[in-house]
């Protein structure tokens, strides 16, 4: 494959400069393919350098092993963070992208997949070999292998489980497939395992720098709810479902500076161990590409200072996406604080109880559509009106009306939230950022972000502000985490008017 092939926004050139600097920042945006020695490997391998003519690129993982290449055992692909290009905007390689990560091919077919994304067969296919390197089979196994190939080289866990956690039904398709792309049966990787025998895993999960991980915390603390988090200032840590076997799991800086977080995990089902990775990963933004980012937002002049303070801010995503839209509702008109403690009382009075809880201060998740489509929430201190309309989010999700799969449009999600009685524009994007983790949602009609984007003193109108941010696309998300930022970084102000809809 030539280096017109490379399927992406970098050209060959700027490739080469990233092969020899090893820089991390292009860490999973390219990999890198020597044909002497038949591996592919990420830009920052600490290996010597091969010689440029034996040398190829390649945009993703799948593509380098659709050519025949297999993965480095050294730098590990693995590890390296995805590339979040390729599943921006509604396009039908984005959206199938996103499909394909929420599990459709799991039970379905790439018929299946087409279908949702309204294309043939055989075009979607061809859409991906021409973006990708790779078509839609190939991509959705080449990530359950090197899913597999991180649980085999850093845990303990048996191998059957692994070919489970990896999304295989069956340990003998498992073992031929992890063979015919890694060279190796599995269990050569289990010789020294790094982590001993017991119902914690421990993984390493990449990212690109820079990544502000205390400013991620510091969010998540100010709004985390006792009983089903606990936030400090050097981890996150939750609890989730099925109450009958919880699971847990923590998060903190890997040691030594690596670009890395380091994940402690119980996962009772291993079925779910490779969604719930993956609902880690979009929570605390792991895949977003900072140089993109910053490269569009910089040329504006009030975010420009803002991103060169904090380079590394990330969008703070959400565990549940119920979750996130009823604390949505709750925090209109009223101050995070007041949202967080009528959020809490929810989970106190209607959350559900975990009989055996895997962790101290971890025995509640929060309460499901069906407990609170007909719950009275007036007697914990939620508004009547606030109360309607969460009983009418509860309602919609349990009738279809309402979703949070994360293929739909923006503006398709925002149409039918705002159908919602008691949901407006705001609402919307917010849950948009939060539950969806969509990298262009925006809430202009926050009352802070429209006075701290003016930086003169006075506030903008939400229609200033919705012209003003047409240049931040398809960013506006993380502009907005860096103007809310930016007014946390100085000192407190009067207390301002109540008014209609402000953070959650």
């Amino acid at each position: 494959m030539s280096d017109a092939q490379i399927h992406s926004s970098l050209d060959p050139q700027t490739c080469e400069q990233a092969r020899l600097s090893r820089d991390a920042r292009f860490d999973g945006l390219f990999f890198v393919a020597v044909t002497s020695t038949g591996i592919y490997c990420r830009p920052v391998c600490p290996a010597r350098a091969s010689k440029r003519e034996n040398v190829r690129y390649y945009a993703s993982a799948a593509a380098a092993e659709t050519a025949g290449f297999r993965p480095c055992l050294r730098c590990r692909p693995e590890l390296a963070p995805g590339n979040l290009v390729w599943q921006r905007g509604d396009h039908v390689v984005a959206r199938a992208l996103k499909l394909i990560e929420a599990g459709v091919l799991d039970e379905g077919s790439l018929d299946d997949l087409a279908r949702q994304v309204d294309v043939g067969s055989r075009q979607l296919r061809r859409l991906f070999v021409d973006r990708l390197g790779a078509p839609p089979i190939n991509v959705h196994t080449t990530r359950r292998l090197l899913f597999a190939k991180q649980l085999l080289t850093e845990t303990s866990m048996p191998v059957t489980e692994v070919a489970m956690a990896s999304g295989f039904r069956s340990l003998r398709r498992f073992n031929a497939a992890f063979a015919q792309a890694n060279r190796i049966a599995p269990r050569e990787l289990r010789r020294h395992p790094r982590t001993p025998p017991g119902d914690t895993l421990v993984l390493r999960l990449g990212y690109r720098p820079p990544y502000d991980f205390d400013a991620l915390l510091t969010f998540l603390r100010g709004r985390s709810l006792p009983g089903i988090e606990h936030v400090d200032e050097h981890s996150y840590a939750r609890v989730f479902g099925p109450a009958d076997a919880p699971g847990w799991l923590r998060l903190s800086a890997w040691p030594n500076a690596e670009h890395a977080l380091k994940l402690e995990l119980h996962c009772p089902q291993p079925a779910q161990m490779l969604p719930v990775v993956t609902r880690i990963r979009r929570m605390f933004d792991l895949d977003a590409d900072p140089q993109a980012i910053a490269g569009s937002l910089c040329t504006h002049p009030v975010l420009r200072p803002l991103l060169r303070k904090r380079p590394g801010l990330r969008l703070p995503g959400g565990w549940d996406g119920f979750e996130i839209a009823v604390r949505a509702v709750l925090g209109q008109q009223v101050s995070v604080a007041a949202a967080r403690t009528l959020a809490s009382r929810i989970v106190q009075r209607h959350g559900i109880v975990v009989p055996n809880p895997p962790r101290p201060g971890l025995e509640r998740l929060f309460p499901s559509p069906e407990t609170l489509a007909d719950a009275d929430l007036r007697e914990i201190g939620v508004t009547t009106a606030r109360s309607e309309t969460i009983r009418g989010i509860a309602r919609a999700l349990l009738d279809g009306r309402v979703d949070f799969r994360n293929d739909q449009p923006l503006d398709a999600f925002v149409a039918r939230w705002v159908a919602l009685p008691g949901i407006g524009e705001w609402t919307a994007h917010y849950v948009a950022m939060r539950a969806l983790s969509h990298p262009d949602a925006f809430p202009a009609a926050d009352l802070i972000l429209r006075r701290a984007a003016a930086d003169d003193g006075s506030t903008l109108s939400t229609k200033a502000l919705d012209h003003m941010a047409e240049a931040w696309r398809p960013w506006r998300a993380y502009a907005v985490m860096h103007l809310w930022r930016s007014t946390a970084d100085v000192p407190p102000a009067p207390r301002p008017k109540r008014h209609k809809e402000v953070r959650a």
